[in-house]
């Protein structure tokens, strides 16, 4: 068996080996050193024939031939002993002495908010099973931070300490550098944490952390992608399918066709294909709007709304102008436009109706229709109490009731009629709101400017509607 003299002692070590120390019949023990001395081992033997038992003594003198000074277990030795000796069997593999591991040092460096980390890791678990009851639309790729929030923290610096083996001899301890991360685009790097600076997607690239202002999706928005909620701009290469929402604290650009469920944005909205819904679907834009064609849409802009080609059987709302090419019709549907509206055509022969409205802050032209509406069923209600306090044999206390509700409603009929009041003087905006069709207008078509309404009788061609307020009508004249 090989081996080797230890530099600073008097003893021959046999180095991760096993040692067998005992006479031919006696007890006996045999020992075996694990890596740097860390731990030792035992086997403990029983006596044969007249063989002397290994004891307690025996074990320190052997424990001391072999330089084993540090962390010995003698209470395991003991429970070792007593099995071996008392009972005649072998007991294996007993740690009868441990050292103390070196403990790394570790430098300080920048650690993923641990929530932040268990947010990107639920994102990226994530499997679309379409049969499943979970609502996929809810659920998004994206990691969205706000501004402020905490991105990393800073992991002290971890101290080393020296480790000691079992001859008592001091080991080193080795020092780490983690890699850790770093801040990045629109980050903030502090002494104790990295922050996000602005609203936006949260990227972790290479170990550096970044917060992007825009959100690009390169394919379509579906169950990949969940709805989109963003507080950035938001640009989509594909399309947008049926069922999923968009909410953009900017603007907002797709580059294909928008299949129209939900989509409200701070800024303008730029759609390269069309616009399709289905009658409920709603698109509001805190900027204008631009597109190919509009179907089936409830669409509010506050700015103009430029559509090339067609709007159909769509409500258009919008604080500027409506303008279409040349060719664009508009079939179906209502149309406000504060400033005007240009346009190819409106209306075709036996379709629905289009009516045209301009010139009138349709926000409270809107709430006036409201209050109209509230005032019909106040007077109806007024009108069947007071009928029924007409009658004879009420008590007195079923009239006293009836005489406090009349008094509640006329109160609120009176609230209703002076907010109507209030919102009729507000309502025409500008007066000089004109319509342009450079092609035809069918008959029964609705144009109204300020209130005052035009209904086409017969086809127009190439012209220009005004108000002619002194006249109180709408005047055309040909481009």
């Amino acid at each position: 068996m090989a081996k080797e003299k230890d530099k600073n002692t008097d003893y021959e070590l046999s180095k991760h080996q096993a040692v067998s120390y005992g006479g031919m019949n006696d007890g006996a023990m045999t020992v075996t050193f694990s890596n740097n001395d860390l731990q030792v081992y035992a086997d403990f033997t029983p006596p044969i024939l007249n063989g002397k038992p290994l004891t307690s003594d025996a074990m320190a003198a052997i424990l001391e031939k072999i330089n084993v000074v540090y962390g010995i277990n003698w209470d395991e030795i003991k429970r070792a002993l007593n099995e071996c000796n008392a009972n005649h069997h072998r007991v294996k593999n007993v740690l009868i002495a441990e050292g103390d591991e070196p403990e790394t040092e570790i430098d300080e460096f920048f650690e993923l908010n641990p929530q932040l980390a268990q947010a990107i890791l639920e994102k990226t678990d994530q499997k679309v099973d379409k049969k499943a009851r979970i609502n996929y639309r809810e659920r998004s790729p994206f990691t969205i931070v706000k501004k402020g929030q905490i991105l990393a923290n800073l992991r002290p610096r971890k101290p080393g300490k020296e480790g000691k083996n079992v001859h008592g001899y001091s080991l080193p301890f080795q020092t780490t550098h983690p890699a850790g991360v770093s801040g990045g685009e629109n980050t903030i790097t502090g002494k104790n944490k990295i922050v996000a600076a602005i609203h936006g997607q949260f990227v972790e690239n290479k170990n550096v952390l970044s917060v992007h202002e825009h959100l690009v999706i390169k394919g379509a928005v579906g169950y990949g992608t969940g709805h989109i909620a963003f507080p950035g701009d938001v640009l989509i290469d594909g399309p947008v399918s049926d069922g999923f929402k968009i909410y953009s604290g900017g603007s907002l650009t797709i580059k294909q066709t928008l299949d129209l469920t939900e989509v409200v944005t701070k800024g303008d909205i730029l759609v390269s294909g069309g616009i399709i819904g289905k009658g409920v679907a709603l698109l509001k834009a805190g900027g204008g709007i631009k597109t190919k064609f509009i179907e089936n849409c409830h669409v509010a802009a506050r700015k103009s709304v430029l559509v090339e080609s067609g709007i159909i059987n769509s409500s258009i709302f919008s604080l500027g102008t409506v303008q279409m090419g040349d060719k664009g019709m508009i079939r179906g549907g209502d149309i406000y436009a504060v400033h005007g509206l240009r346009a190819g055509g409106i209306g075709i022969k036996g379709g629905k109706d289009t009516r045209i409205h301009c010139g009138i802050d349709f926000a409270a032209q809107q709430e006036k229709e409201k209050y109209t509406n509230q005032l019909g069923i106040l007077t109806a209600k007024l009108a069947r109490l007071r009928e029924l306090m007409a009658e004879p044999n009420n008590d007195s206390g079923k009239q006293a009731k009836m005489e406090e509700l009349l008094h509640r409603l006329e109160e609120e009929q009176q609230a209703a009629s002076a907010r109507i009041a209030e919102l009729l003087v507000n309502i025409n905006i500008n007066e000089n709101a004109v319509v342009e069709i450079v092609g035809d207008i069918a008959p029964g078509t609705l144009i109204e400017i300020c209130q005052i309404a035009l209904v086409v009788e017969k086809p127009l061609h190439k012209v220009r509607i005004r108000l002619d307020k002194a006249g109180g009508k709408l005047a055309s004249a040909p481009l």
